[in-house]
């Protein structure tokens, strides 16, 4: 008996511990950008690591507009959590047959719940998909309290992964396009941000198919969005 008390107070003591050292790195990321992250840990041991990270008044509104109609459209209003689109990702209505499926991904999960498992936590799908939720929905609300809504969107766009090994939009701007993240027009940012479901397999040059179908539905979304307020106040 005091043995199993005795391990439960170590575990105990090392929660703590990886609570309090998280909250710390948290903190500090409010106002400096990740040194690493465990996703580009990893791809960078297959494909090299490609990484600039730019300050958020060096970024397109352009690409700030595209990622906010591609993969969070509620992202001004909601506090981390889009609680309807989970609610339809997980009882979907049947597609129309005359419609193209969007990608699982692009509603469901919020820009803010993908800056928590992209910087602080791990990829990954089955049992450690399920195991990363309880902390993912922490460090959501955190970053949604301690960092608002631009910081949140600077850490996504430098830090989400944009083709092999290629992470951030500065480091995809110069690798597809030859010029910074700052001069990318409405197409070029469509573009780029369209490989985003899986950036490995939808290739942005030379442009595979869905990309192409995606980046036209990205500016059509684009249209509709950018005259709301909250939008045009936080992307300029």
């Amino acid at each position: 008996m005091k043995i199993k008390q005795g391990v439960f107070r170590k575990i105990v003591r090392i929660f703590y511990w990886m609570l309090i050292s998280s909250s710390i790195y948290l903190l500090i990321c409010k106002w400096m950008m990740p040194p690493v992250t465990i996703t580009q840990m990893v791809q960078g041991v297959q494909y090299g690591l490609k990484r600039d990270y730019v300050a958020y008044n060096e970024i397109s509104k352009h690409v700030k507009l595209a990622a906010i109609a591609s993969e969070d459209q509620a992202f001004t209003d909601h506090h981390g959590f889009d609680w309807e689109a989970l609610r339809k990702s997980l009882d979907p209505e049947k597609p129309s047959k005359r419609k193209k499926k969007l990608p699982r991904g692009a509603g469901a999960s919020t820009i803010s719940q993908q800056v928590a498992k992209n910087v602080f936590l791990w990829q990954g799908s089955g049992f450690t998909k399920y195991l990363r939720k309880i902390p993912e929905f922490w460090f959501t609300a955190w970053i949604e309290l301690v960092w608002g809504k631009k910081r949140i969107l600077e850490v996504y766009l430098n830090c989400i992964e944009m083709g092999p090994g290629i992470f951030g939009i500065e480091a995809a701007a110069q690798h597809y396009f030859k010029k910074s993240a700052s001069k990318l027009n409405r197409q070029e940012a469509a573009q780029i941000i369209a490989c985003l479901p899986n950036p490995k397999k939808y290739t942005v040059v030379p442009m595979s198919r869905f990309v192409g179908w995606k980046k036209n539905w990205i500016i059509r979304q684009m249209n509709n969005l950018e005259d709301d307020s909250d939008i045009q106040q936080l992307i300029k």
